[in-house]
C-alpha cells in the first residue's frame, strides 16, 4: 500500500495557502516554526487518517534522507513525531519507532530550480541506504516538508523496491505543488522568499530557536566572501564551531565548492582560541586542502 497526504495543497502561484515568510524561516533553521508546522500537519494528517494509525500495532517514522545534517524537514518530523506519540500514548498504543534513509550526498547544485527529470538525474548519483529487516511488514510514514515534482518521493520508492522492502508505506508533506502548470522553481521562491542574503540569515541564525540543518550550512559555504565576512561577524564563536564540525561531518571538506569557506571559517575558530589560550593552535590539514 503506498499513500500521500499533504495538508496544504497549491493551485495558484499567486495564492499561497501558508506564510512564505515562515516557510523561508523554516528552511533554514528556526526550530519553532517547524513545531509550528508540525502540529499543523499532525492535526490535518490524523483527522484524516487516525483509523489507519490505530490499527496498526507498529508505525516507523522516516524523515528525509540525509547523512549528518539533519534537513529542514528532519525538525519538523522530530516535533510531528513528538505530537503523534502523544495521541499513541492516550489511545494506549506503542510509541513511534524511527528509521533513516542513509544519503551521500554527491551534488552541490540548489535543485528547486529544476525539472522532474533534472531533479531525478542529480539526485540519482546519490548513494542511499535503508535497514529494510527494520521496517519490514509495519506502517511506514515517510516524512517532508513538499512535494513539488516527486523526485523524492520516486527515489524512495525506488530505494524501497531495490532493497524489497515490504509494508505499507505513507508519504506526509506539509505542502504539496498540485498545479503541474506552474514551475518547479516555484520551490526556490519559497525557500528564499524571506532569507536573500547574508544579512536575513544573520537575523535566522540569532533567534533564539535556530537549529543548523543542510540547507543552512551549504548557503553559508557558498557565500561569496565579502557575504561571508559580514554573516559571521554575527554569529557566535560557538555557533561557528558547531556549523564548521557539522560541515565536516558531512565530509564538506572534501568537496570543492565549500573547501575555501570552510577553509575561512577554521582560521576564525583558531584565532579566536589563539587569543583565548594565549598560544597559537595547529590548523591541520584542511587549511592546506
Amino acid at each position: 500500500m503506498n499513500l500521500s497526504y499533504s495538508l496544504h495543497k497549491i493551485y495558484d502561484k499567486n495564492c499561497c495557502p501558508f506564510s512564505e515568510v515562515e516557510y523561508s524561516k523554516f528552511k533554514f533553521g528556526d526550530n519553532a516554526l517547524a513545531q509550528k508546522f508540525a502540529d499543523e500537519l499532525f492535526e490535518g494528517f490524523i483527522a484524516a487518517h487516525k483509523d489507519l494509525i490505530l490499527a496498526h500495532d507498529e508505525v516507523v517514522i522516516l524523515p528525509s534522507p540525509y547523512l549528518a545534517i539533519p534537513t529542514a524537514s528532519n525538525y519538523l518530523s522530530f516535533h510531528f513525531k513528538t505530537r503523534m506519540n502523544q495521541f499513541l500514548y492516550s489511545h494506549g498504543k506503542k510509541a513511534l519507532a524511527e528509521s533513516k534513509i542513509y544519503r551521500n550526498q554527491t551534488y552541490t547544485t540548489d535543485y528547486g530550480n529544476l525539472d522532474f527529470n533534472d531533479r531525478v538525474k542529480l539526485i540519482a548519483n546519490d548513494t542511499y541506504y535503508i535497514d529494510r529487516y527494520y521496517i519490514q511488514g509495519k506502517l511506514c510514514l515517510f516524512m517532508d516538508d513538499i512535494k513539488i515534482t516527486g523526485s523524492h518521493e520516486h527515489i524512495v520508492k525506488k530505494i524501497l523496491n531495490e532493497h524489497e522492502a515490504q509494508g505499507e508505506f505513507v508519504f506526509v508533506y506539509f505542502a504539496e505543488l498540485i498545479n503541474k502548470d506552474i514551475h518547479p522553481n516555484i520551490e526556490n521562491y519559497y525557500n528564499y522568499f524571506y532569507v536573500k542574503d547574508a544579512g536575513s540569515l544573520a537575523t535566522v541564525i540569532n533567534s533564539p530557536q535556530f537549529v543548523f540543518n543542510t540547507r543552512t550550512v551549504k548557503y553559508i559555504l557558498k557565500l561569496n566572501h565579502s557575504e561571508l565576512v559580514t554573516l559571521l561577524a554575527q554569529v557566535a564563536t560557538n555557533l561557528l564551531q558547531e556549523l564548521f564540525n557539522l560541515a565536516v561531518s558531512n565530509n564538506y571538506h572534501t568537496i570543492n565548492d565549500y573547501k575555501e569557506n570552510l577553509n575561512y571559517i577554521n582560521k576564525i575558530l583558531i584565532n579566536n582560541k589563539t587569543i583565548d589560550y594565549g598560544y597559537q593552535l595547529t590548523e591541520g590539514p584542511a587549511r592546506n586542502a
